[in-house]
């Protein structure tokens, strides 16, 4: 199937996802559905380095976070037009760097908030997603050369840097967070539809879009160049594949999908802070997931997140989402000794034994072949 195709049976399948969510007449399922469709995001974007590429990356929630903070810089950068940071008054003297509320700098507000400062969610999206793919980008270039545990430290060193660097900026909240009030309802070409609805929709789209990127780059040169680092880099190296090039797209794209994910976040939650951003739980389930369904396939990190995503949400209404965590740890080691490439790896062989066993002729079929060439 090719890729526009696929694209378009995604999209469609999402809408229905939305369509039957939205018929269920429970608003629940809309911020448990969001929960998933986010991990979906999630899985598929660490899948895109850390399974196809094979470097493991523990700086999940870095990137996520990112993401969220982008969108609440821009959510009070609305809401109260001013720059003042402390740096700038004691060195100037001068209370504020940018104050678009004084009445001289009204024409530049016009022009700020009418062409370059994004205000709907969509636009967040995309900032989001430019910072976090070069933050990505960066990262990769100074932490590619290593590999195997090394890599992973550096990934993970990432994270508690930027959260440092959060806690510590009063802009945003600092330790204290930031409040994030969503409005009650949009509408949507002529229907009001509630915002947590939009969100959910939001989210589907973009994880339908996510899975078709993923598919796209495993059946294409890019994906073969991916597999051939994950198998053996130094024979690839040696064949003259540029690797370095291939995991910085890796790491870019990864880092600017995550940093999708979690833009809309904020809205979700209306209140963000450090620990809650850049949580445990993105970092481990963007492992986990695509562990869980298998690494190697576009299929698995899907299968994976909604599985267990779907297992998380069950558990956090019927006994508590303190067992979160614990959940994924014994399904994570029970899969790593029964099947170590996942649930795609587990079930691929047996539907190849089926795909073989139908497609090859049968002997009723060949003596009638041999009969015919025979006349």
């Amino acid at each position: 199937m090719r890729t526009p195709i696929f694209l378009a049976l995604a999209i469609a399948v999402a809408a229905l996802v939305f369509w039957l969510t939205r018929t269920a007449g429970n608003d629940y399922l809309f911020f448990a559905g969001y929960t998933v469709l986010q991990f979906v995001v999630l899985a598929t974007a660490w899948n895109i380095l850390g399974g196809y590429c094979g470097y493991v990356n523990f700086g999940s929630a870095a990137f996520f976070a990112l993401g969220a903070y982008t969108s609440v810089v821009f959510y009070k950068f609305v809401h109260d037009p001013r720059l003042c940071p402390d740096f700038w008054t004691s060195l100037t003297g001068q209370d504020c760097l940018l104050d678009l509320t004084a009445s001289e700098n009204e024409g530049l507000k016009d022009l700020l908030m009418t062409y370059l400062v994004p205000q709907s969610l969509p636009a967040l999206m995309a900032v989001a997603a430019v910072i976090s793919g070069l933050i990505g980008l960066g990262t990769g270039y100074l932490t590619l050369r290593l590999r195997g545990a090394f890599f992973a430290i550096a990934t993970l060193a990432l994270a508690v840097v930027l959260q440092t660097f959060v806690v510590n900026w009063s802009y945003v909240g600092g330790s204290r967070g930031a409040y994030v009030i969503r409005p009650n309802d949009i509408e949507i070409l002529g229907f009001q539809f509630p915002y947590i609805q939009y969100l959910f929709l939001i989210m589907v789209m973009l994880a339908a879009i996510s899975v078709a990127i993923a598919r796209t780059i495993e059946r294409s040169k890019l994906g073969y160049g991916f597999a051939t680092i994950r198998d053996d880099e130094l024979a690839a190296e040696a064949s003259g594949v540029p690797t370095l090039k291939l995991k910085l797209i890796a790491t870019t794209l990864s880092g600017a999908l995550m940093g999708m994910a979690g833009a809309p976040f904020p809205y979700y939650i209306g209140y963000l802070e450090p620990a809650s951003a850049f949580g445990l739980p993105y970092a481990v389930n963007s492992i986990a997931m695509p562990m869980i369904g298998g690494t190697t396939s576009w299929i698995g990190p899907l299968v994976g997140s909604v599985l267990l995503g779907t297992l998380q949400q069950v558990v956090t209404v019927t006994i508590s989402s303190e067992m979160n965590l614990l959940l994924v740890g014994v399904l994570l080691v029970a899969f790593v000794i029964v099947a170590p490439k996942g649930l795609v790896g587990l079930v691929q062989p047996q539907l190849q034994k089926l795909r073989r066993k139908w497609t090859r002729p049968s002997s009723k079929s060949k003596d009638s072949a041999s009969a015919s060439a025979a006349s």
